[in-house]
């Protein structure tokens, strides 16, 4: 069966994939950087994040070099934080190792720290044409179906099969095409929320589940852990022009981010207060401010709030905190969007909400 998608496949693509800016040139680190953003996220949220990121940092040296916080900054709002770092690590070796050029080596990309077999492949495949598949949760969906396949995906004995299929078909002359095609058919066409668009699929007279209908049952995958619920009240510690901030750990989820400070719990007003003494401010007036979630990949935060007027600290040396200026906060300090509702009472636009507002 998989023999006879290449050409419908490759036609469609011809005819139909979208125009977006990694796309215009076959440039290894444009796709490198897309991809790595690609993964978990969507590519209307990518679009303005890449633009960013690549007129800030044009090439791998300069990723290389770019100071932690400036790199981080430039990935907020993004999350999966430790993409990014992984980025600038390959990034290191591939200026020392490789004269700044990531390699035109199937093996030698996936040996780089961030790199497995899909980033690997597409950015083989499509910048040096190199036939390997990049198989991406695009490709398992349009797979499974098109096979009606009940393996569990998550299996890596899965994607080593899928991608052992993939070898076997995959045109040597144009395999970058043809893997931006399967994954742009699983972007577009068989779209993984909500129906198919099975009547304009070029791979619908092949596909089992489409002609069946049983589309809603492929992929199979295994049920994920239910995410782990905690408690958070979060503090906006403020003055006149100020707001306290505090750094993350270096481990960790969101690690070397910044964040307003905060305790596990849910707090009344009274134990609220008793914890901004306790951090050694003089608090004036409380407020309560609404309840907030943030869902990551194993923990969701459920957070209360607080918007608290203190004194102005003089001096303010109190040890692990920030007295940073409201208006120089969002622009200096890399914040993680799981705060996004407490920095909008501050006027602070965090990642593509502040990227959209610029736009």
């Amino acid at each position: 069966m998989l023999e006879t998608i290449t050409e419908p496949l490759l036609n469609w693509y011809e005819k139909d994939h979208r125009i977006l800016p990694w796309r215009q040139k076959r440039d290894p680190y444009e796709i490198w950087v897309s991809e790595i953003m690609l993964q978990q996220t969507r590519v209307e949220t990518v679009k303005p994040y890449y633009e960013r990121f690549m007129k800030a940092l044009p090439n791998v040296e300069a990723l290389a070099f770019c100071p932690e916080e400036q790199l981080l900054k430039l990935w907020e709002g993004l999350g999966y934080y430790n993409r990014v770092r992984n980025m600038q690590k390959a990034a290191v070796l591939v200026t020392e190792e490789y004269q700044g050029i990531l390699p035109a080596d199937y093996d030698l990309l996936k040996s780089l720290p961030g790199i497995g077999s899909y980033t690997a492949g597409a950015v083989a495949s499509i910048a040096y044409g190199i036939p390997v598949p990049a198989v991406d949760g695009n490709v398992f969906r349009v797979l499974a179906r098109l096979q009606e396949d009940e393996e569990d995906i998550t299996k890596q004995s899965h994607r080593t099969k899928v991608e052992q299929e993939l070898a076997q078909i995959i045109p040597r002359e144009t395999p970058g095409t043809f893997n931006q095609a399967l994954m742009e058919l699983g972007a577009v066409i068989c779209v993984p929320n909500g129906e198919p668009k099975c009547t304009v699929c070029p791979l619908y007279k092949q596909c089992l589940a489409g002609q069946k209908g049983t589309w809603s049952e492929y992929p199979v995958k295994k049920k994920a852990k239910p995410r782990r619920i905690e408690q958070k009240t979060v503090f906006l510690l403020l003055d006149a022009t100020h707001a306290v901030i505090r750094k993350r750990p270096k481990k960790g989820l969101l690690s070397g981010l910044y964040e307003f400070p905060n305790v596990p719990g849910t707090l009344d007003e009274k134990e609220a207060l008793a914890v901004v003494t306790d951090l050694g401010f003089s608090p004036i007036r409380i407020k309560k401010l609404p309840d907030a979630k943030h869902i990551f990949s194993h923990v969701e935060w459920h957070m209360t709030g607080y918007a608290v007027k203190i004194e102005e600290p003089e001096p303010f040396s109190i040890p692990g905190l920030i007295f940073a200026e409201i208006a120089q906060t969002g622009e200096k300090y890399p914040i993680p969007a799981a705060f996004a509702v407490y920095a909008g009472y501050l006027n602070l636009k965090l990642g593509q909400e502040k990227y959209q507002e610029e736009m």
